[in-house]
C-alpha cells in the first residue's frame, strides 16, 4: 500500500504563516491525497471475466474477475487420482492372517483333545489298563502340536508386520502428494481475483480477454472517504500544532470564497526539511519546514486527489 501524492506548484505547498491566503486566514496549506492500492494478478492465464470499471465502488473481499483455471484444475485432478491409486496398492493383511488365525484354532482344538486323551490314560495308568508307551506318544504328540502353534502365531505376528511395513512404504508417498494437491488449491483460489479494500476504482490497467501474468497490475483502488490533507509549517508552527488536534480545512468555493471543513492531525514528521531547490534565493533555501497529515472526512466527495487545501490551527 503507497501513499501517493500529486502535488501543485511548490510554491502554494509550501505556503507557511508568514504567507496568507486571499481571506488571509491559514496557516498552512498543502495538497490531498490518499492510500492508493495496486491490485495485481495472482496467478497466470487469459483473464475469463473482469468487472472492474473506473468510478465504481467495490466492497472489500469481493470477486471482480477471474483467471482462467483449467490447467490448475487439471493438475489438481491427476494429483487426486494418484492419492486414489496409492489406496488401491496397499495389501489387505485380514485375508492371510484370518487364515492363520483359522489354522491355529484347530491346532487349539487338537491340544484340547490330546489334553483330555492324557488325562484319561494317566487315570488308567493308575488302574494298571494302561501303559507307560501310550503316555510317552501323547505327550509327544502334545509337544508337536505345541511348536505347531508356536510357528502359527509366529507366521501372524510376521504376516501383520511384513505388510505393515509394505503399507507404510506405499502410503509414505501420499503425504508429498497431499502437499501438492493443497498447493494447486490454494493456486486455484488465487485464480479469484479478489478486492482487498472497500474503495473506488482509480485506474484500470486490463480487459477481460487479455492474457496477464503473476504480479501484472490490474487495477488502482483507493478508499476515498477520508482523504489526507499533507502540509508543512515552520519550526515557529511546529509548538501549535498537536497529535489529535482538531483543525479547520479550508477548499475552494467558488472564485472567491472557501468551504470549511473539519480535519485531525494524524502525523507530525519528526525531521525538519529544506524547502525545494526550486526555490532558488538562499535565504528561502535556509528554511526548515515539518511536513504533517491531518485526516479530513470526504462526505460530500467534494475533496479529490491532488486537490488544494489550507489549515488553520486555532
Amino acid at each position: 500500500m503507497k501513499l501517493i501524492s500529486r502535488t501543485l506548484p511548490v510554491l502554494a505547498i509550501l505556503a507557511l504563516a508568514s504567507c496568507s491566503s486571499k481571506n488571509g486566514k491559514h496557516d498552512a496549506s498543502g495538497t490531498f491525497e490518499v492510500n492508493e492500492v495496486v491490485v495485481s494478478s495472482s496467478a497466470n492465464g487469459k483473464i475469463l471475466s473482469f468487472q472492474v470499471e473506473e468510478g465504481s465502488n467495490l466492497a472489500a473481499d469481493s470477486i471482480v474477475g477471474i483467471v482462467d483455471p483449467a490447467l490448475l484444475g487439471l493438475q489438481r485432478e491427476e494429483v487426486q487420482a494418484a492419492r486414489e491409486a496409492l489406496s488401491q496398492q496397499t495389501l489387505n493383511v485380514n485375508p492371510q492372517v484370518q487364515l492363520l488365525k483359522d489354522q491355529l484354532a484347530v491346532q487349539q482344538s487338537q491340544m484340547e483333545n490330546l489334553l483330555h486323551e492324557k488325562g484319561r490314560v494317566v487315570n488308567l495308568l493308575k488302574q494298571d489298563a494302561a501303559t507307560g508307551k501310550q503316555l510317552d506318544d501323547l505327550n509327544a504328540q502334545i509337544d508337536v502340536v505345541e511348536k505347531q502353534m508356536a510357528v502359527t502365531r509366529q507366521q501372524i505376528a510376521v504376516q501383520q508386520n511384513n505388510t505393515g511395513t509394505q503399507n507404510r512404504a506405499i502410503l509414505s508417498q501420499n503425504k508429498p502428494l497431499e502437499k501438492k494437491e493443497a498447493q494447486l488449491s490454494n493456486q486455484l483460489d488465487k485464480t479469484n481475483i479478489k478486492n482487498p479494500i472497500n474503495g473506488t476504482v482509480i485506474t484500470k490497467y486490463a480487459e477481460q480477454g487479455e492474457i496477464t501474468a503473476v504480479g501484472k497490475a490490474l487495477y488502482k483502488i483507493a478508499d476515498l472517504s477520508e482523504m489526507t490533507l499533507r502540509a508543512y509549517i515552520s519550526g515557529t508552527q511546529l509548538p501549535e500544532v498537536k497529535l489529535g488536534q482538531v483543525v479547520k480545512v479550508y477548499i475552494d468555493d467558488g472564485p472567491d470564497k472557501y468551504k470549511e471543513l473539519s480535519g485531525t492531525v494524524t502525523w507530525i514528521s519528526d525531521k525538519a526539511e529544506f524547502t525545494p531547490k526550486t526555490i532558488q534565493t538562499k535565504e528561502e533555501r535556509a528554511n526548515l519546514v515539518y511536513a504533517v497529515k491531518i485526516k479530513v472526512p470526504n462526505k460530500e466527495g467534494l475533496l479529490k486527489i491532488g486537490m488544494y487545501g489550507e489549515v488553520q490551527f486555532k
